[in-house]
């Protein structure tokens, strides 16, 4: 009778906690209809993967403290997950989506129901397929609004826009990968940037579809920009016009005006811009900011265009901006280096002091032996890499990572990954670009272990094995404080007197300089199983991608629960 009253007590304090009674929160529910559809683009018709019908899809519009239930049916041809990008997955790891990470994929005519809270943060983000190169058409825009009653710290727009920057292939994306992966080298380059999935009216008969938006002379608008592209960070103007960054993945900023912008693969950025130009027709765009420097490389360098029209404008040809060029580094970094974060901003958290774990990781390319009787597309004969730390990881096939940890099931992966390189050398001098110590990498499941509450310091440090790049790394589950950037080898006698560790700015995707490094520090208070991973999607294929385990907190408040009962089989 005691266990049972004890039982109902704490029923009760969790009912009470839910945040589905604190203020307004409420429950958000919608079902995606993930199916082939057939799209006009670049004067082609082309058979896609879209969700309800379209690409993007849907709008998860919530409030800050909402509920979300998401019903996901596969109706395609191909396994899916859906990933829902910067929410942080407070005790519900299980809904986070990366294939083989938390969950196995939904296979073709299968269904799995994701469930989350919305906590903690507000501002914007985005949702994609994680499964492949699927997210290439695969996504759609995420809006956390406060609380009602509550409001922005920064004034009130007279309107919202959201800008989608995609991109676009003319073929079948999981051809691509596949051939890709057969080859051992590079993919093939996509041909088109999308806003909104419109091309814009600088391809190809593609000038109808054009996104437009109406502006009236003298009000404000809230920009929400996220880059769903697959491969390339982009650059975002509009012409003759200045913005005002508020917030970077759903994180506020202290205000930063600006003409350009560097938005990364898997980076949101909210900006206001006040329409105070004369009246008539300006283009937004976004081109390639392009760091890879290696023989024989080619990229998309093409641009994207949307138009602002003002009201009442008689003006038939948009005014086009001067954008950076493509390997206009110096603008990127001044960019990327200048943001600071909004101490007095709600869900603000100061920037833990002592640190835990110190961990080194190095990001770069790498080799894999071709293999006996076969012929490889990739540098020297051989098979493509990518690499953590020289580790190119491998997902399992068999059982999902968490579900391997939740159960204590072995043999699915190692828990070796170590806290700074095996192997350190001189990380970005180009000498050891084809460095035989170095360049050579093998498969494997290695991931790294945390404790619950630990503070965990990451260094990002660029490599030049094989090429030098950035590499927007994304951390699921967490955002981080951005401490300090630089380029060349990162020394930490030197390099600590750049820490900012008063307004740092708050992240889930950093880009690492190219040539370069970037710390990071964040506290690993949320159990469960996180994937680290280049954003660039052709760098997960090969292998840039590492995973933290998070045990559990020792009480039910700070452990995860058992996994839903629908959750996908492999």
């Amino acid at each position: 009778m005691a266990r049972a009253l004890l039982l109902l007590v704490l029923a009760f304090a969790l009912l009470a906690s839910s945040p589905l009674l604190l203020g307004s929160a409420e429950l958000v529910e919608h079902t995606f209809l993930v199916q082939n559809v057939t799209v006009n683009k670049l004067c082609k018709e082309q058979v896609i993967v879209g969700v309800n019908g379209s690409s993007p899809g849907p709008l998860l519009r919530v409030h800050e403290g909402d509920r979300v239930i998401i019903h996901v049916l596969n109706e395609s041809p191909y396994n899916i997950t859906i990933h829902w990008h910067g929410v942080f997955q407070l005790l519900s790891a299980w809904a986070d989506g990366p294939e083989y990470t938390t969950q196995c994929p939904i296979q073709p005519g299968q269904r799995y129901t994701y469930r989350f809270n919305v906590t903690q943060q507000e501002g914007t983000l985005f949702w994609h397929a994680h499964f492949a190169w699927l997210r290439t058409t695969v996504y759609g825009g995420i809006i956390i609004l406060p609380r009602k009653g509550r409001s922005y710290p920064f004034p009130k727009p007279q309107e919202e826009k959201l800008i989608i920057l995609g991109e676009w292939f003319n073929a079948n994306v999981m051809d691509v990968e596949r051939q890709s992966i057969v080859t051992g080298g590079a993919p093939n380059l996509s041909n088109a940037y999308l806003i909104n999935g419109e091309p814009g009216d600088l391809y190809p008969c593609s000038k109808e579809g054009t996104y437009k938006i109406e502006v009236v002379r003298g009000n404000t608008y809230l920009l929400r920009i996220i880059n769903a592209a697959l491969n390339n960070q982009l650059f975002f103007k509009v012409a003759h016009h200045t913005m005002i960054v508020v917030s970077i993945d759903a994180s506020y900023t202290d205000p930063y005006k600006t003409d350009v912008l560097l938005v990364a693969p898997g980076q949101s950025t909210d900006v206001l811009l006040t329409a105070d130009q004369p009246i008539g027709s300006y283009y937004m765009a976004a081109s390639p900011y392009e760091t890879a420097v290696a023989p024989g490389y080619e990229f998309n360098n093409s641009t994207t265009t949307g138009v602002i029209v003002y009201k009442d404008s008689t003006s038939l040809t948009p005014l086009m901006p001067v954008m950076p060029p493509p390997y206009d580094t110096p603008t990127a970094h001044r960019f990327s280096s200048n943001l600071t974060g909004l101490v007095k901003g709600r869900f603000y958290r100061p920037v833990p002091q002592k640190v835990d774990e110190h961990i080194l990781m190095t990001l770069g390319l790498g080799l894999i032996s071709c293999g006996k009787n076969e012929t490889c597309a990739g540098p020297l004969g051989q098979r493509f890499a990518a690499t953590v730390s020289n580790f190119s990881f491998a997902f399992p096939s068999k059982l999902s990572i968490l579900e391997a940890h939740f159960y204590k099931v072995s043999g699915i992966y190692n828990a070796t990954l170590p806290n700074k390189p095996l192997k350190p050398y001189d990380y970005v001098n180009p000498n050891n670009s084809v460095n035989p110590n170095v360049i050579w990498t093998s498969k494997s499941t290695t991931v790294k272990e945390l404790k619950y509450g630990s503070v965990v310091q990451i260094v990002f440090q660029n490599t030049a094995v094989i090429g030098i790049e950035n590499h927007p790394m994304h951390l699921h589950g967490f955002d981080f404080h951005v401490l300090a950037q630089g380029f060349g080898d990162y020394n930490p006698k030197r390099d600590r007197r750049k820490f900012n560790l008063r307004n740092p700015q708050t992240r889930n995707t950093i880009g690492v300089p190219q040539g370069g490094w970037a710390v990071i520090r964040f506290q690993a208070n949320n159990p469960g199983v996180w994937l680290l991973h280049c954003h660039v999607d052709t760098h997960v294929t090969w292998g840039m991608s590492s995973t933290f385990i998070v045990d559990n907190g020792g009480t039910p408040s700070t452990s995860l629960p058992p996994p839903p009962p629908d959750l996908p089989k492999c």
